[in-house]
Parts: C-alpha cells; sequence; structure tokens
C-alpha cells in the first residue's frame, strides 16, 4: 500500500515543488492550499501531515491540535517562515515531530519524512517496566490501574522514539547531540532546547519511568 501524506502550504509555487520531490519517492499526495480546505479533512488518517504554520483560515497550530485530539501518534512536520525559538517550542510542545524553518531545499525535506516513517513502522515486542508496558509493534505505552484495565498513555510519535531510545541504551548515557542526532535523524538546526522540551513531556507523561539528568552532557534513563 502507497504511502499517503498530507501537505498543507499555501504558497502554491513552494506546495507544487514538494508535491513533486515528494512523489518521486512514489508516495500519494494531497495538497491543500488553505486551512480551511485541510481542516475539512481533519479525519482523513494519511501516514503523515506536513503543515505549514501560517496558512489563510485556520492556522498549522489549531490544525495540528485538531489532529492531535483525534490521533496522538499521527506524525505531523511543521514547515514555517517563522524561524524563532518560540515558534519551534510551540511546535514541539503541541506535538509535532518536525519543524523546518523555511528556506529549505526539497530534498532535505524527502529525507526528513523517511526517518519519520523509518520510525514509526519499526516492529518490536512487549516490554515490561513496572507500571507501564510497552507495545514496540503497536507504538503502545499502557500503565496498570488499580483496580481496572491497563490505561493507555497517549504519547506522540517522537516522544515514543526517545522512549524506546533509552529503554533500548539500558542506562547508558545520551548527549543532548546523540539524542537529536537519534531522534531527529539529522544534523539539527536550532537549540538543544528541542531535547529538554520532549524529555520534560515523557517525564510528566510516565512520571515513574526514570529518567536521569547529566548535567552539563545529556540524559539517561532507567537500566531495565
Amino acid at each position: 500500500m502507497s504511502i499517503r501524506i498530507n501537505l498543507v502550504e499555501d504558497e502554491k509555487s513552494l506546495n507544487d515543488v514538494l508535491t513533486s520531490y515528494l512523489q518521486r519517492e512514489g508516495w500519494e499526495v494531497k495538497s491543500f492550499y488553505n486551512g480551511g480546505d485541510a481542516f475539512e479533512e481533519i479525519d482523513d488518517r494519511p501516514d503523515l501531515w506536513i503543515l505549514d504554520i501560517m496558512l489563510p483560515g485556520v492556522d498549522g497550530f489549531e490544525l495540528l491540535r485538531e489532529i492531535r485530539s483525534r490521533n496522538s501518534t499521527m506524525p505531523v512536520i511543521f514547515i514555517s517562515a517563522r524561524d524563532k525559538d518560540i515558534d519551534r517550542v510551540i511546535g514541539l510542545e503541541m506535538g509535532s515531530d518536525d519543524y523546518m524553518p523555511k528556506p529549505f531545499l526539497p530534498r532535505e525535506l524527502v529525507i526528513r519524512v523517511k526517518k519519520i516513517l523509518e520510525r514509526v513502522q519499526t516492529t518490536g515486542e512487549l516490554v515490561s517496566i513496572p507500571p507501564y508496558t510497552i507495545d514496540e509493534s503497536k507504538r503502545k505505552v499502557t500503565v496498570d490501574s488499580s483496580p481496572g484495565t491497563p490505561v493507555e498513555i497517549e504519547l506522540t510519535s517522537m516522544e515514543f522514539d526517545l522512549l524506546m531510545l533509552f529503554v533500548h541504551g539500558r542506562g547508558k548515557p545520551f548527549s543532548r547531540d546523540q539524542i537529536l542526532d537519534k531522534i531527529w535523524g539529522y544534523d539539527h538546526y536550532g537549540s538543544d532546547r528541542a531535547v529538554d522540551d520532549l524529555v520534560r513531556r515523557l517525564r510528566r507523561k510516565m512520571p515513574d519511568f526514570k529518567i536521569e539528568t547529566i548535567y552539563g552532557f545529556g540524559y539517561k534513563g532507567v537500566d531495565v
């Protein structure tokens, strides 16, 4: 089955170029030129969304909020001419998997899409780290509740990737640069605050999964 990508970019020339590059990979691309049209298709289930932030009608932040309310693990890439740390942090805080400031090379977007799709298509097995159970193949985490059935914890795609990095690392320390490379999968532009923000979000959602801060270096997860 072909990979399906929804692209929302109001600049027609850029939208057309990006669509062409993505289609060359054999991917099916549905293009939108404003936020309103994309919002009408918000219940669509592509393999990945690419969102501009500054859109007429409904902006990218609102689209991401609606996507996340329907599917917490849907991969989302932000593209924006607003190259400010605060926009990057807001986007990551809301659950985007990546943030690309304009201008960028279309080929770079293709590479980042491939990296994200490789991560979400990884298969694995059940991992038990009480009170959590991690289903790597379904990319799902549940926490034991007493009494009752396990409750699913809604992690974004990138939060889940960070969790598995720590789980498979088995107590290995990772520098912030290593985390950027392994999670984002490329030379990250901008501050490594994105790593700190991602760790903070994971800690908030999984407080019993211990992540140790190594000051001046990075982080390490619990030795499982």
